[in-house]
């Protein structure tokens, strides 16, 4: 039965999208069954996996009963994906009129969990009825932190709607972990940053860590994840690490 992850942080560029189109990827490649649901209107997630926005369907067709969520589904050769669409961009103010209008996400996850091992939900950057669907559908939170300046800007904000949902509509809800995004070894400012995200969230860190790597900001535009565009590069090992390390924890 699959685990559901929501990969999220209400900055923008932190590398949400990056980080479900790669990890989809690498666990794909390792035999896993891997889903990925763009849960974001800018559908960055769907093109990184080399397919085009639709104009319905998908995961909003899914998220309003208008079509099954299995029927949703695209494959590609990286993994399977749930594809974001241009009618998202208004569904948070449709939704609100909806019945159990933030529970409509999980309905539609719920029915895929014993076709997968693991779900991701690329999150849109904000704190509202999309990102609260995310919530209620995931049994955890994968947070990407960029390792720059304001990297704990809002993180307050966000762990305490988690706290909230846990407490009224999600109790199963957890923090799968903090990643490190961008780092750059070479800077003092990277490493301070990581000192700090490790004492703000103890035992709470990946292990793996994401380097700022150009290859990684050039695969989007070839709409390939990077094992597949340049597998020998830093970012490519720095996913599959972190894919087995996900792993790992769902063993144990």
């Amino acid at each position: 039965m699959a685990r559901i992850i929501a990969v999220m942080n209400q900055k923008g560029g932190v590398g949400k999208s990056t980080t479900c189109v790669n990890l989809t990827a690498a666990l794909t490649e390792k035999g896993a069954r891997a889903l990925l649901c763009d849960f974001d209107p800018q559908a960055n997630a769907t093109s990184g996996m080399g397919l085009e926005k639709p104009e319905d369907g998908g995961v909003y067709g899914a998220l309003i009963g208008e079509i099954p969520a299995c029927e949703a589904i695209a494959k590609t050769e990286f993994g399977d994906v749930l594809p974001s669409c241009k009618a998202l961009a208004g569904a948070g103010i449709e939704l609100v009129s909806l019945p159990r209008r933030e529970l409509l996400l999980k309905d539609a996850l719920d029915s895929l969990r014993e076709s997968y091992d693991f779900i991701f939900i690329d999150c849109p950057p904000s704190l509202e009825l999309l990102t609260l669907n995310a919530l209620c559908a995931a049994d955890g939170i994968l947070v990407p932190v960029q390792c720059e300046y304001y990297a704990l800007e809002g993180l307050s904000d966000l762990m305490n709607i988690v706290r909230m949902v846990r407490r009224s509509l999600n109790p199963r809800l957890t923090l799968e972990g903090v990643l490190l995004t961008m780092y750059d070894s070479r800077t003092n400012l990277a490493q301070q940053v990581a000192e700090e995200v490790k004492h703000y969230f103890p035992g709470q860190v990946f292990t793996s860590v994401i380097p700022r790597n150009v290859r990684l900001s050039e695969a989007p535009s070839h709409g390939l994840p990077i094992t597949a565009y340049d597998r020998s590069c830093k970012g490519s090992e720095a996913y599959l690490k972190l894919a087995d390390e996900l792993m790992r924890r769902a063993r144990r």
